[in-house]
């Protein structure tokens, strides 16, 4: 039985679902991987950098339970002024981050990211961004530093499509992927399908929990074409930014057209499309296009998202998160921890 030392970085919706997460699977994790935890610090723009370790003041790190409550008010916790500062004091050994994306340049998790594996403690991350700028470089601090850098989250939710080239996909080349990675525009469309307004569709969205904090990175395609990226570059080896993506978001769409398509049974979606051009390059495009049933990707509906892989060793692999959640990302994180400490 070992105890792990955790952080979170970020306590927003993901974070707590985490959080809660954590404390239902505690027994699953001390009985069949040997794992016990306790919370040594807590960062958020609300909060600050709070940290708690252990023996600090008879402190045992955080109670999960009280930070869900309120972790502004956790007695004896320490108030730091900057990562450094907090990485010192709350010794993890394993760091979650889960803080906004900046689809333009990924910080400041890249900096976040890179302080936590340089303080050799395992970085888990929600934060595509991370993976569009600096996967390669942060790919490798980890392995000077002898320590995971996992992001399985950051795509997908928990859906397994970074650990299924790492783990079960060997010698296997992925020509190009489409996929639909948009929750929001689904719901958008098919509202509007239903004959009620493009607003009524955003609202249900963003009541559902599916929306990002900007709402116009879903409308737009930046969501979509951010995922795209972080794709290219971990599984295809070739680095992509969004500007290099031909992008079209899904405002421009009328209720004449979803509703014709719709009656000619091939509806709109936002649809995310990546091949390789050969000799390095990638050809990509996010934008709204009309969908047959017989398609791969014909049948995601609601909230549901999907892949479809074009292998080298196989005509197509697809992959379909139904309906997921926060605790679906959240669990996507939770994976990568228990993968991260018992290997």
């Amino acid at each position: 039985m070992k105890q792990f030392n955790l952080c979170f970085l970020g306590f927003g919706n993901v974070g707590r679902a985490l959080a809660r997460l954590l404390i239902a699977k505690s027994g699953e994790l001390r009985d069949q991987y040997g794992v016990e935890f306790q919370v040594t610090g807590v960062a958020s723009r609300r909060i600050g950098w709070l940290a708690k370790p252990q023996g600090a003041n008879g402190s045992e790190g955080f109670k999960v339970a009280s930070l869900l409550a309120n972790p502004s008010l956790s007695e004896d916790a320490l108030a730091l002024s900057n990562i450094d500062e907090w990485l010192r004091e709350a010794r993890p050994d394993a760091v979650f981050e889960t803080t906004s994306l900046n689809p333009e340049t990924g910080q400041p998790a890249i900096d976040y990211l890179r302080a936590i594996l340089q303080a050799r403690a395992h970085a888990i991350t929600a934060n595509k961004g991370a993976l569009v700028y600096a996967y390669r470089e942060l790919a490798e601090v980890a392995r000077v530093n002898h320590k995971r850098f996992l992001f399985e989250a950051a795509v997908l939710d928990s859906a397994p499509v970074f650990s299924l080239f790492r783990e079960t996909l060997p010698a296997a080349k992925l020509r190009g992927f489409s996929g639909v990675f948009s929750s929001t525009t689904n719901v958008i469309i098919e509202t509007m399908e239903a004959g009620r307004s493009f607003e009524e569709g955003l609202k249900t969205a963003q009541e559902l929990g599916v929306t990002e904090t900007d709402a116009s990175h879903d409308i737009d395609g930046w969501d979509a074409t951010v995922k795209v990226c972080a794709l290219a570059s971990v599984l295809m080896n070739i680095p992509l930014r969004p500007d290099e993506v031909v992008r079209e978001g899904v405002r421009g769409l009328t209720h004449k057209q979803v509703q014709a398509a719709r009656a000619e049974g091939k509806p709109f979606k936002l649809v995310a499309r990546a091949k390789s051009a050969g000799d390095g390059k990638i050809v990509a495009t996010v934008r709204p296009e009309q969908i047959a049933a017989s398609d791969p990707l014909g049948n995601v509906r609601g909230t549901s998202l999907a892949i479809h892989f074009e292998l080298d060793m196989m005509p197509g692999l697809t992959i379909t998160s139904h309906r997921p959640n926060l605790q679906s990302t959240a669990y996507g994180l939770l994976a990568d921890f228990i993968n991260a400490v018992r290997t």
